[in-house]
């Protein structure tokens, strides 16, 4: 009688067709392989394991961020250097047009303040992931720098900087 190649299960006259069509699996193997996508049990792992890695440095990327260059319950044992990350955003003819309106009749503009808070978010991401390449896992003394770019239209720049740093956990 014949075996599955993958679970050593012996195959009845239902697995023997399949097992021609699925190099030798039972219907069981097959049915398991095909519900993770075409995966073995090897690749699994191993995607198991890098997602996990992903999980880990991207808890290491976000590591504490002050405004200011000490807290009380906070030892930094060694600064590393000045970190920066820049981010450039546009607004959209849209957002300018309705930007437009919003300035003349008042009122808040929920198209400009989530492209200004998008810009934030990700200043702030991109200055941890630099303080991360460093060394580092926290940044102290963060600041940041809101520009007009009118000369390109109308462009807002951010720039965010700190001091890498580390700490003591």
């Amino acid at each position: 009688m014949a075996e599955c190649v993958e679970c050593g299960k012996s195959m009845g006259f239902a697995d023997k067709v399949n097992a021609k069509s699925y190099d030798g699996k039972c219907i069981g193997c097959t049915k398991a392989l095909q519900d993770n996508h075409g995966k073995s049990k090897e690749d699994l792992e191993v995607i198991k394991t890098q997602v996990a890695a992903d999980a880990q440095k991207e808890a290491a990327i976000n590591s504490i961020t002050l405004t200011t260059e000490t807290a009380p319950n906070l030892k930094i044992t060694k600064r590393i250097e000045i970190v920066t990350a820049e981010c450039a955003f546009g607004m959209n003819i849209f957002k300018d047009l309705f930007a437009g309106v919003r300035d003349i009749v008042g009122g808040r503009s929920e198209a400009v303040q989530k492209t200004m808070r998008d810009s934030r978010k990700t200043a702030l991401y991109e200055l941890k992931k630099e303080a991360y390449r460093v060394g580092a896992n926290a940044v102290v003394g963060v600041d940041l720098d809101y520009v007009e770019m009118s000369s390109v239209g109308s462009m807002v720049m951010l720039v965010a900087s700190g001091t890498a740093v580390v700490i003591e956990e």
